[in-house]
């Protein structure tokens, strides 16, 4: 692939794991907001085994910075991203259900992206890609099961971003999906969360490195990248995980003498401070700068209620047999009177729903790190279906 600022031949998909599938599900996609892709491909990873008459399927969608590597298999071992929630005998078992996990329209981690080559210039699309909303992410993932022949899904599950997918993708393919569960997730972005993401795009947007959208793929704008990931943890958990995680606990390299302020990447007084700074560095060196930029951006733009005269109406249209909604009571991101609205709405659609609000310390993030709490509730409800 040809970097247009390099004029090298670059991986553009480096990190899509070895065991994602990647199919072209379009020639022609066209997007909500204007514009259309041709060749668009969506990358997918797949566990189980089909049953008979394909009854068994479980989709699930990613958050913004997920891999479809939600767990890992024989061909990739690598720990996925929820590797104690899905395998052979956990809460959503491998063993008696085909798991789907599915990489999100505009990821860099194998999907058509900012990163991909548009075939008009041959040239990565960069900030020609067109504006990206969440109903594009649902609709390209209806396009691939479509392809891969699953006319229904048994049971749709979706973590924060991947709920909002799940939201659109039950209203847009009303048809199609039976269950759902939705995690830590809203039917619109609060403005406090639309504020968080402006300040992480900001900080991408003012990196030099960042040259308009036109970075070296060789040398990209990692310190943008790297801040706004901390800009995103301190969202992502909670202010009492880190002071009973961290208190005011002093970093094991602190060199405090050297670089007062911890500038430059030096050192850090506060382990709280080194702890952001490992994060983000994982991080900046796996997640493309323009993919975040259009993924935060997609999420501010989701409001349910577009998709009827109201979020009501837009529930309205969802048929399914049976949800369950998980709020966590220490998520400032998407708080629990969201998905206590999304409950409603789904209880006033005729729709049986199970609303939990769960006591977990880490914040928005509990999903991932308290597994024993998530995998009860999940487990239980899956059995129930």
């Amino acid at each position: 692939m040809k970097n247009s600022s390099d004029n090298k031949v670059v991986d553009l998909f480096k990190h899509t794991n070895t065991s994602a599938k990647v199919l072209n599900i379009s020639d022609s996609f066209e997007m909500k907001r204007g514009g259309h892709l041709s060749n668009v491909n969506v990358a997918y990873e797949a566990w189980g085994s089909l049953n008979s008459d394909k009854s068994n399927v479980i989709v699930i969608f990613t958050g913004l910075s997920a891999s479809s590597h939600v767990t890992s298999s024989p061909s990739d071992q690598a720990p996925g991203w929820w590797e104690t929630m899905v395998g052979d005998g956990k809460a959503i078992d491998t063993s008696k259900y085909y798991v789907i996990c599915i990489n999100t329209l505009g990821s860099c981690f194998g999907s058509t992206s900012p990163v991909s080559i548009n075939e008009q210039t041959n040239q990565p699309y960069r900030l020609t890609f067109p504006e990206l909303t969440v109903e594009d992410m649902a609709n390209a993932s209806q396009l691939l099961l479509d392809k891969i022949g699953i006319k229904r899904i048994h049971l749709l599950i979706g973590p924060s971003l991947g709920g909002m997918k799940a939201i659109a993708f039950s209203i847009l393919h009303n048809s199609i999906v039976d269950n759902l569960i939705l995690i830590s997730t809203a039917t619109q972005a609060l403005p406090y969360a639309i504020a968080l993401r402006s300040l992480q795009r900001e900080v991408i947007r003012k990196d030099p490195l960042w040259n308009n959208g036109f970075y070296s793929y060789e040398n990209p704008p990692l310190n943008g990248v790297r801040i706004a990931r901390k800009i995103g943890m301190t969202s992502y958990r909670s202010a009492n995980e880190w002071t009973q995680r961290f208190g005011r606990k002093k970093s094991v390299d602190n060199k405090l003498n050297q670089n007062t302020f911890g500038i430059e990447n030096t050192s850090f007084e506060f382990e709280i401070e080194s702890y952001l700074e490992h994060q983000a560095v994982k991080f900046q060196n796996i997640f493309d700068a323009n993919c975040y930029l259009y993924l935060s951006r997609a999420m501010d733009w989701f409001d349910a209620s577009n998709l009827g005269k109201s979020s009501l109406d837009a529930f309205s249209k969802i048929n399914i047999n049976k949800a369950l909604v998980l709020a966590v009571d220490t998520d400032t991101l998407f708080p629990p009177q969201q998905q206590k609205e999304i409950a409603e709405n789904l209880s006033l659609s005729n729709t049986k729903v199970e609303y939990k609000e769960l006591s977990c310390v880490q914040g928005h993030d509990s999903f991932l790190v308290d597994t024993v709490s998530f995998s009860k509730e999940i487990e239980n409800f899956i059995k129930s279906l």
